[in-house]
């Protein structure tokens, strides 16, 4: 089974159908579930951290129903789990994004707003790089297009966990891991063929963990 962290916030019912889909056409015998209940995501096969809006109002309400402390038991169990858009970002150590957030800690780096001459926000399609080979990218080719809306960015620490980058303005990590975490800053259930090609990827990575 692969948990969604449900904490009351937008946007989990599409990524949900979009990973039935997934799973549907990957031919996997997973199923996912939507759930808020600690003892249900730390026995999934896989978990997503989804996430919209605001960086403080993700991080509160993760921690408003106990599940902060669950999400990094993931981790240290070594369960894959998959962060999206600000699920993303909360993996990092910190926030800028109106004021000063903790973040979960799982990557080292800071989420940083874009100084750009660009518009900020970023919104719409924009080209993923990847850097090296990874489950997470398999069939992905350089500059294959992907759904973007934001307006901070992950400044990883550690350059060896940045899987791929995008470039707007600046070049920045849109693809990360560290060890059986990964983070993508797109939003996958929007980015058509190459989203579905990513989520399928992480159910076969569920269903592989030790690649």
């Amino acid at each position: 089974m692969i948990a969604i962290i449900d904490y009351n916030i937008g946007n989990v019912r599409s990524v949900q159908k979009a990973v039935e889909r997934a799973i549907s056409e990957a031919g996997s015998g997973q199923t996912v579930m939507l759930t808020a209940d600690p003892r249900s995501i730390l026995d999934a096969d896989g978990v997503i951290l989804p996430g919209v809006g605001a960086f403080g109002a993700c991080i509160t309400n993760l921690a408003q129903v106990n599940l902060s402390s669950v999400v990094k038991e993931v981790a240290v169990e070594g369960t894959p789990l998959l962060g999206i858009c600000v699920g993303m970002q909360m993996l990092f150590d910190a926030s800028e994004e109106m004021g000063e957030w903790p973040g979960l800690g799982l990557l080292p780096g800071r989420v940083r707003k874009f100084e750009t001459e660009l518009r900020v926000p970023q919104i719409g399609w924009n080209q993923l790089h990847p850097l090296r080979p990874d489950p997470l990218l398999a069939g992905i080719a350089d500059g294959a297009y992907a759904y973007f809306v934001h307006s901070y960015y992950c400044d990883a620490a550690d350059p060896a966990d940045v899987l791929a980058t995008t470039d707007y303005g600046i070049e920045y990590p849109s693809v990360v891991r560290r060890n059986n975490v990964w983070g993508i800053q797109c939003h996958p259930e929007k980015s058509q063929q190459v989203g579905l090609r990513i989520l399928r990827n992480f159910v076969g990575i569920v269903e592989e963990p030790s690649e």
